[in-house]
Protein backbone atom coordinates (compact mmCIF):
# COMPACT_ATOMS: atom_id res chain seq x y z
CA UNK A 1 0.00 0.00 0.00
CA UNK A 2 2.90 2.66 0.77
CA UNK A 3 3.98 2.41 -2.89
CA UNK A 4 0.74 2.52 -4.10
CA UNK A 5 0.18 5.73 -2.09
CA UNK A 6 3.70 7.27 -2.63
CA UNK A 7 3.09 6.61 -6.37
CA UNK A 8 0.13 8.86 -6.58
CA UNK A 9 1.76 11.62 -4.56
CA UNK A 10 4.51 11.25 -7.31
CA UNK A 11 2.11 12.62 -10.20
CA UNK A 12 1.08 15.62 -7.12
CA UNK A 13 -2.03 16.62 -9.13
CA UNK A 14 -4.53 17.49 -6.64
CA UNK A 15 -8.03 19.13 -6.40
CA UNK A 16 -9.37 20.05 -3.31
CA UNK A 17 -11.80 22.14 -1.82
CA UNK A 18 -11.72 24.22 1.03
CA UNK A 19 -13.47 23.44 4.38
CA UNK A 20 -12.47 26.51 6.81
CA UNK A 21 -14.95 29.67 7.21
CA UNK A 22 -12.11 31.84 8.32
CA UNK A 23 -11.86 35.49 7.09
CA UNK A 24 -10.65 36.12 3.54
CA UNK A 25 -7.61 38.12 4.88
CA UNK A 26 -6.26 35.16 6.89
CA UNK A 27 -7.37 32.79 3.90
CA UNK A 28 -5.02 34.87 1.36
CA UNK A 29 -2.29 35.06 3.88
CA UNK A 30 -2.57 31.05 4.39
CA UNK A 31 -3.28 30.43 0.53
CA UNK A 32 -0.03 32.83 -0.63
CA UNK A 33 1.89 30.51 2.06
CA UNK A 34 1.00 27.55 -0.40
CA UNK A 35 2.47 29.19 -3.64
CA UNK A 36 5.21 28.39 -4.55
CA UNK A 37 7.58 25.51 -5.93
CA UNK A 38 7.88 22.58 -3.01
CA UNK A 39 9.86 19.23 -3.08
CA UNK A 40 9.34 15.87 -1.17
CA UNK A 41 11.87 14.96 1.36
CA UNK A 42 13.53 12.14 -0.60
CA UNK A 43 13.21 13.82 -3.70
CA UNK A 44 10.68 11.88 -5.33
CA UNK A 45 8.51 14.73 -6.41
CA UNK A 46 8.77 18.44 -6.82
CA UNK A 47 5.17 20.70 -7.32
CA UNK A 48 4.49 23.96 -8.53
CA UNK A 49 1.46 25.78 -6.40
CA UNK A 50 0.17 28.69 -8.18
CA UNK A 51 -2.26 31.36 -8.48
CA UNK A 52 -5.23 30.10 -11.60
CA UNK A 53 -7.25 33.58 -11.98
CA UNK A 54 -9.25 33.44 -9.10
CA UNK A 55 -8.26 29.75 -8.09
CA UNK A 56 -5.28 27.54 -7.13
CA UNK A 57 -3.73 24.63 -8.37
CA UNK A 58 -1.24 22.51 -8.68
CA UNK A 59 1.35 20.98 -11.19
CA UNK A 60 4.00 18.22 -11.22
CA UNK A 61 7.54 19.32 -12.44
CA UNK A 62 9.11 16.06 -11.67
CA UNK A 63 7.74 12.71 -10.17
CA UNK A 64 10.32 10.08 -10.11
CA UNK A 65 8.22 7.24 -10.99
CA UNK A 66 6.40 9.17 -13.93
CA UNK A 67 9.45 9.57 -15.77
CA UNK A 68 11.53 7.59 -18.17
CA UNK A 69 14.51 6.12 -18.12
CA UNK A 70 16.06 9.19 -19.23
CA UNK A 71 15.21 11.39 -15.77
CA UNK A 72 14.15 14.05 -18.00
CA UNK A 73 10.74 12.90 -20.16
CA UNK A 74 7.47 11.97 -18.63
CA UNK A 75 5.87 8.94 -19.15
CA UNK A 76 2.62 9.15 -21.41
CA UNK A 77 -0.60 8.15 -19.50
CA UNK A 78 -0.82 4.58 -20.49
CA UNK A 79 -3.01 3.28 -17.53
CA UNK A 80 -6.09 5.81 -17.84
CA UNK A 81 -9.00 4.32 -17.56
CA UNK A 82 -10.63 6.59 -20.44
CA UNK A 83 -8.75 5.34 -23.55
CA UNK A 84 -8.57 8.87 -25.45
CA UNK A 85 -6.62 10.13 -22.68
CA UNK A 86 -3.53 7.51 -22.63
CA UNK A 87 -1.40 9.15 -25.11
CA UNK A 88 -0.96 11.97 -23.18
CA UNK A 89 1.98 13.07 -21.32
CA UNK A 90 1.54 12.93 -17.25
CA UNK A 91 3.86 16.50 -17.47
CA UNK A 92 2.47 19.57 -15.53
CA UNK A 93 -1.07 17.63 -14.96
CA UNK A 94 -3.37 20.34 -13.68
CA UNK A 95 -6.24 20.59 -11.05
CA UNK A 96 -7.65 23.58 -9.69
CA UNK A 97 -9.24 24.17 -6.19
CA UNK A 98 -9.88 27.10 -4.05
CA UNK A 99 -7.85 28.50 -0.98
CA UNK A 100 -8.48 27.21 2.38
CA UNK A 101 -7.02 28.26 5.78
CA UNK A 102 -3.92 25.78 6.24
CA UNK A 103 -6.19 23.49 5.14
CA UNK A 104 -8.26 21.54 2.18
CA UNK A 105 -10.46 18.70 1.50
CA UNK A 106 -12.10 16.85 -1.03
CA UNK A 107 -9.63 17.00 -3.42
CA UNK A 108 -7.88 13.99 -5.41
CA UNK A 109 -4.93 12.61 -6.53
CA UNK A 110 -4.22 11.01 -9.92
CA UNK A 111 -1.97 8.23 -10.03
CA UNK A 112 -0.33 7.77 -13.23
CA UNK A 113 1.60 5.06 -13.12
CA UNK A 114 -1.50 2.86 -12.18
CA UNK A 115 -4.44 5.23 -13.57
CA UNK A 116 -6.28 4.88 -9.96
CA UNK A 117 -7.64 8.34 -8.67
CA UNK A 118 -7.42 8.51 -5.04
CA UNK A 119 -9.17 10.56 -2.08
CA UNK A 120 -6.70 13.80 -0.57
CA UNK A 121 -6.44 16.62 1.47
CA UNK A 122 -3.45 19.09 2.28
CA UNK A 123 -2.46 21.04 4.83
CA UNK A 124 -0.09 23.38 5.97
CA UNK A 125 1.74 22.85 9.35
CA UNK A 126 4.82 24.43 10.77
CA UNK A 127 5.80 25.82 6.84
CA UNK A 128 5.58 22.25 5.32
CA UNK A 129 3.31 20.59 3.46
CA UNK A 130 1.37 17.18 4.00
CA UNK A 131 -0.61 16.08 1.54
CA UNK A 132 -2.53 12.69 2.30
CA UNK A 133 -3.80 10.71 -0.15
CA UNK A 134 -6.51 7.73 0.95
CA UNK A 135 -8.99 5.54 -0.49
CA UNK A 136 -12.16 5.35 1.84
CA UNK A 137 -10.83 6.74 4.99
CA UNK A 138 -8.06 9.22 5.90
CA UNK A 139 -7.28 6.60 8.14
CA UNK A 140 -5.92 4.62 5.46
CA UNK A 141 -4.02 6.43 3.77
CA UNK A 142 -0.42 7.84 3.67
CA UNK A 143 0.65 11.55 3.78
CA UNK A 144 3.96 12.68 1.84
CA UNK A 145 5.56 15.97 3.25
CA UNK A 146 6.79 18.41 1.14
CA UNK A 147 9.48 21.11 1.89
CA UNK A 148 9.03 24.65 0.37
CA UNK A 149 12.31 24.85 -2.62
CA UNK A 150 14.55 27.76 -1.64
CA UNK A 151 15.31 30.61 -4.17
Amino acid sequence: MMKAIKALLLLGVLGAHATDSTAAPVQAAATSALLGTWHAEDGSLKIEMFDAGGSYAGRMIYGRRVMEADDVTFKRDVHNPDPALRSRSLQHAVVKWHAGHRRWEGGHLYDGASGRTYSARIELKNGRMEMRGYMGSPVLGRTVVLDRVAG
